[in-house]
């Protein structure tokens, strides 16, 4: 079978691998599609915490090809694949919050993933796709579902005010989030046809009113700034953007204005209920896709993400 490997900085190469054999509990998938994200973009700029050569892919759907009996599943299923793993025995597993184990892995960013034609995976990390979905338009139930963790940390009411920084593809679905959880959401971008595409996804324009709820989808200092001197006193902000660079905040800007200063990483496995969300707002799921690659040409999708406006999917 063939797979992706990035062996060095910007360097791909297509390899052939024997087929994996699943082991006891394992399904073995056909991946039918990839979609590609920023930490896709730093893993192929060696710019990550990953270990080079990997087979990157993290956004994964295909068809079952074999299921253990019993399973549930059988071949020809079309399904979605949750990369994440977690070790059970921290405290973050312990209280049933594994999408914060401290020693977490997810397939294609620190170990092998699914840019590949064969995956053998737990039966337990497989969702059906709902019918009629295109199966790029299902392999984005991951960074639904991280998008899905980080609204549900910040509590949204229904009516409230959000205001989302950042309208790359985890700022756009959580507006689509929120707007379907009776939000009204404001989304921004220092990108004007970013901006703009947010319309789309149920943003509206900005009228004066604060936000009571704040989402940072950047990584960026400065959106940070903004998140915490824009939200509404006693409000929520949340960030889901990931960053190294440092920032500085008054002492007392936190206790003053009394406010809840959450994190959020990756997802508690909302993997089905993002196949849920996609599948009740098929044109703006369908939308999200900006442009798809034949797997032959994986190694010139990487650095169409520095500019691409949307998600770029590769398909096998």
């Amino acid at each position: 079978m063939r797979v992706a490997r990035t062996l060095s900085r910007e360097h791909v190469v297509i390899d052939e691998v024997p087929a994996p054999v699943p082991g006891p509990g394992e399904a073995l998938v056909r991946i039918r599609a990839v979609t590609l994200c920023g930490t896709d973009l730093h893993i192929w700029e060696d710019d990550y915490a990953t270990e080079l050569p990997i087979v990157q892919g993290h956004e994964l759907a295909g068809t079952v090809e074999t299921a253990p009996a019993g399973s549930g599943f059988l071949p020809g299923d079309r399904v979605a694949v949750s990369p994440i793993r977690w070790c059970g025995e921290c405290h973050a597993c312990g209280i049933g919050r594994i999408n914060a184990c401290a020693r977490s892995s997810v397939l294609g960013c620190y170990t092998d993933g699914g840019l590949a034609e064969l995956v053998a995976v737990p039966v337990t990390d497989l969702f059906r796709v709902p019918d009629g979905m295109p199966t790029e338009v299902a392999a984005l139930a991951e960074p639904t579902s991280i998008a899905m963790q980080a609204v549900l940390r910040g509590r949204p009411e229904k009516d409230e005010r959000a205001l989302v920084l950042g309208c790359g593809p985890i700022g756009l679905l959580a507006t689509l989030h929120l707007t379907a959880l009776g939000v009204e959401v404001v989304a921004t971008d220092v990108n004007p046809d970013r901006a703009a595409f947010a319309r789309g996804f149920g943003a509206i324009e900005p009228d004066g009113r604060q936000p009571s709820l704040v989402l940072e989808a950047t990584g960026a200092p400065s959106a940070f700034t903004t998140a915490v001197e824009s939200v509404a006193t006693a409000g929520r902000v949340v960030l889901v953007g990931i960053s190294d660079r440092p920032v500085t905040l008054s002492m007392r800007t936190l206790p003053v204005k009394d406010l809840d200063l959450l994190g959020s990483r990756n997802s508690l496995r909302r993997i089905g209920e993002a196949l849920e969300l996609l599948a009740a707002h098929p044109e703006p799921a369908a939308a999200l896709v900006t442009r798809r690659v034949p797997f032959a040409e994986v190694g010139d999708a990487f650095g169409l993400l520095r500019t691409e406006l949307g998600k770029i999917a590769v398909l096998l």
